[in-house]
């Protein structure tokens, strides 16, 4: 599915939302390498957690205590979409039993987020990409759908969780959030899926008309090329005849 980048924006905005709903206030620290992932944690000699430096002493300087683990997660380690510029992860998407996706399935959080180029060919010491490794480790196999309802119809086929784009959210088999989630978008989807359906019949009607005009475009142009070979055939037979017409004026005795 191709989007303009005004619609990818808006998308993204909604997804936002009920995805901070989904992870659930997880903090989140990206490290370049893993000399700056060594330096977020000092230990005493005693083996406890030395506070007073790194991501803890920071983390106290602004107000937010750290007393939970952190995890973390192997990347994606298979393919990506073949062609693909923004090297998203070949997921295999949910099946029905007569093999359609199911109805208002959008994609997988995980190859819904635009990478800027600056960051898009950036690589771990492991040869994984930024999509591999965090967006990955954050979203896994998260799947997006239009509404609740499509999300619920969907729920036989939710493993990793799944989000919809009106605040539903199921985090695994037999777990559904319930309640409302606002929103507060400026634009609801099913009017920019409205836009789009305009645009595209205004693109099929555009396509329509430049169909005919090559038509009568190609029409005059075989016209042309017609009366075109009989003219260079006229003069051809009028040289002709005008040629032999002197010869006999020629060759007869005056």
């Amino acid at each position: 599915m191709l989007l303009s980048g005004w619609i990818w924006e808006w998308l993204w905005d909604a997804l936002l939302v009920i995805i901070e709903v989904w992870l659930g206030g997880v903090l989140l620290l990206l490290c370049k390498s893993y000399e700056g992932f060594k330096s977020l944690e000092s230990y005493s000699r005693d083996g406890s957690i030395n506070k007073g430096l790194g991501i803890h002493a920071f983390a106290a300087s602004v107000g937010i205590p750290l007393d939970g683990p952190f995890t973390a997660k192997i990347p994606y380690d298979g393919e990506l979409v073949a062609g693909d510029p923004q090297r998203r992860l070949n997921l295999i998407k949910p099946r029905l039993t007569n093999g359609e996706t199911p109805p208002g399935f959008l994609g997988y959080a995980v190859n819904m987020i635009l990478i800027d180029n600056d960051n898009l060919h950036s690589l771990s010491a492991s040869g994984h990409s930024l999509r591999e490794t965090l967006f990955y480790k954050l979203f896994s196999h998260l799947q997006v759908y239009k509404s609740r309802e499509d999300l619920l119809n969907a729920e036989p086929l939710i493993s990793d969780g799944a989000i919809s784009l009106d605040g539903g959210l199921i985090r695994g088999p037999g777990v559904c959030s319930l309640g409302h989630n606002q929103l507060n978008l400026s634009v609801s989807y099913y009017e920019i899926e409205n836009q789009l359906k305009e645009t595209k019949w205004k693109k099929d009607r555009a396509s329509e008309d430049l169909e005919r005009e090559q038509q009568l475009l190609d029409h005059v142009r075989f016209r042309y090329e017609t009366k075109k070979r009989e003219f260079v055939r006229f003069l051809a037979e009028s040289s002709s005849f005008a040629t032999q017409y002197q010869t006999a004026r020629s060759s007869t005795p005056r």
